[in-house]
């Protein structure tokens, strides 16, 4: 899938979140996984792809992360739950 996005993961439900932005998902997500990156994620578990959005645009994916990541919290966990109430696991259906 490579096509600019942000992305949000998730430690578990309600656990920790990560905000990302990314031109090519399933890469990214898998680097997150894998450990490959070291940083954030590998420190605090979090690996769940909980949400994504496509854009035309890395520029507009990018001013798109910097607005998710001034968002309180809560506002963070309600978009989560309006697309993925049940907190699945999104990164198997990229592979679809």
């Amino acid at each position: 899938m490579k096509q600019p996005c942000v992305y949000i993961l998730a430690s578990n439900r309600n656990g920790t979140l990560y905000i990302g932005v990314t031109a090519d998902l399933r890469a990214r997500i898998w680097q997150h996984r894998t450990g490959t990156d070291k940083g954030f994620t590998q420190r605090y578990n979090v690996g769940q792809l909980v949400h994504f959005e496509l854009y035309d645009s890395l520029e507009n994916a990018i001013l798109r992360e910097k607005r998710l990541k001034k968002w309180r919290r809560a506002w963070k966990l309600d978009l989560i739950e309006k697309h993925n109430p049940d907190w699945n696991d999104l990164f198997d259906s990229l592979n679809a």
